[in-house]
């Protein structure tokens, strides 16, 4: 009796199921889906690029429909899916919304699939990345959490949800990596800035506030060095050239702290332009040194070539090695790097930046002359230790050699943390955030304020700091200007 009940049960049960799916399978056929495909139909992304099928070797994208109970465990794709009609452009996303490439590969950390029901399902396999996502581009209200698998790491996955019109999908090669992948470009809800999170206001607030101090520092470098006609011989001229080429690194490195503006500007000219000047900076610096170097070990001092002239030829040597190097970085960045870095805004897609190897060129260069520095402070400071007499132009290079170790101390600490910051360590970045500020201040200090000589000039000049014991005298010459100036 019992079995024959139970018989009756299983019997009706899945009389029920196929009923059910029969009805879904007759309202599925009567509806057609809406998918939305980047490309032409005759046409596939190869990069970044829509490019005929003709020109590859690959077929046209077909999209697979999977089922929504099915989703998170990754099977159960549907094999007769619905009618569906593809819809060819790239989604127009609003006003509060901005647009996130998303690549799919088996060994990659996003999932793509496609409901029956025509919404595009991201899934993101690294909880970690995918909350650090949800906090930085996606927004709290699009979260969805499997968390049906908490017990299995593998299984456990955020996804979010597209519906048609936010999205499009397309197959895409990789040419650079050699591999095909499912692409999608997805309309992701902007996020309120927070002015809580110290990240942010590091990066946003305290970065840019900093960078414009350490610009005001340089112009005020540039211009005493460049204005006093005391301090306009060969020395003067190299500082306020370094102080030139300083200023236009940070003001290239603001542009690039504000990536929000991705749709105005190049990162790839910014960073080349910040790097580049940084490199000059450092070949003036070596200039000073050899100057100074060069000045000392020369018996007869009293050449007869005039500032003017060997500033021609400092300039000459200093701007050509630029070029050359930075000529050298660029090329070795586009026809030799393999994986390019890019930023990614919020408003605009990834920009292509400089990579590690055009990096890697500016930075060696950089640091060879850092290493040629060092010997030119340690051969000069030997020979001015065997020197038992001064002349006057002697007695002048000693303060001008100390000011170069210290610009060479300060410069070379303040390389090696922006060094330090390319590991993208959040102490790293703030680290370097900070020594940015301080070798601007510092240099002025040490060019400026810290030069009695500067200090004097600059109060003669602007009647400040004027005691009032000055004879007319003071004009005649720069050895009364010394005698009265107590330097």
């Amino acid at each position: 009796m019992y079995p024959r009940i139970v018989l009756l049960l299983i019997v009706a049960w899945e009389t029920r199921n196929v009923l059910a799916d029969a009805e879904t399978r007759s309202a599925s056929a009567d509806t057609t889906v809406r998918i939305g495909k980047c490309c032409e139909l005759e046409e596939l992304l190869v990069d970044d690029r829509c490019t005929p099928l003709s020109e590859t070797n690959e077929t046209n994208w077909v999209p697979e429909f999977v089922k929504e109970r099915d989703a998170v465990v990754r099977t159960g794709y549907v094999s007769s899916g619905p009618r569906y009609e593809l819809k060819i452009g790239r989604p127009r996303c609003d006003s509060d919304e901005h647009q996130w490439h998303v690549y799919y590969y088996p060994s990659g950390p996003d999932r793509l699939l496609i409901l029956p029901t025509g919404v595009l399902r991201h899934y993101i396999v690294d909880l970690a990345k995918g909350m650090d996502e949800n906090r930085g581009v996606y927004g709290v209200a699009m979260l969805n959490v499997d968390d049906d698998y908490d017990d299995d790491k593998e299984h456990a996955s955020i996804h979010y949800d597209y519906p048609f019109g936010h999205y499009c999908a397309d197959k895409v090669v990789l040419s650079g990596d050699r591999m095909v992948a499912t692409y999608a470009m997805l309309c992701v809800p902007d996020v309120a800035v927070r002015w809580t999170d110290t990240n942010y206001l590091m990066k946003h607030a305290i970065n840019p506030a900093f960078h414009a101090v350490s610009m005001a520092c340089y112009l005020v470098v540039a211009v005493v060095y460049f204005v006093l006609p005391q301090l306009r011989d060969l020395v003067g001229n190299i500082i306020t050239s370094m102080a030139l080429c300083l200023m236009v690194n940070q003001c290239a490195s603001t542009v690039r702290i504000f990536t929000e503006f991705g749709n105005h500007v190049s990162f790839l000219v910014a960073d080349t332009i910040m790097y580049v000047f940084l490199m000059a900076a450092f070949f003036w610096l070596g200039a000073l040194g050899y100057y100074v170097w060069n000045t000392f070990r020369s018996r007869n001092v009293f050449l007869r070539v005039t500032d003017g002239r060997k500033y021609c030829y400092y300039s000459s040597w200093v701007w050509g090695l630029t070029a050359c190097l930075a000529t050298t970085a660029i090329f070795a960045h586009f026809a030799l790097e393999t994986n390019k870095s890019t930023v990614g805004g919020t408003t605009y897609p990834a920009q292509e930046t400089v990579g590690w190897l055009g990096l890697s060129v500016i930075f060696m260069c950089i640091a060879f002359t850092i290493v040629i520095d060092l010997c030119l402070i340690l051969t000069t400071a030997n020979r001015i230790k065997r020197m038992s007499t001064y002349g006057r132009i002697h007695h002048k290079m000693k303060y001008s050699f100390r000011m170069f170790v210290f610009l060479y101390a300060i410069m070379s600490a303040s390389w090696f943390s922006l060094l330090l910051s390319q590991f993208k360590y959040d102490a790293l970045i703030y680290c370097h955030i900070v020594m940015n500020l301080l070798q601007a201040l510092l240099i002025l200090y040490v060019c400026v304020f810290g030069q009695r000589r500067v200090t004097f000039l600059l109060g003669k000049t602007c009647n400040c700091c004027d005691s009032g014991d000055n004879t007319e005298g003071l004009d005649w010459g720069e050895e009364m200007t010394a005698i009265n100036a107590g330097y």
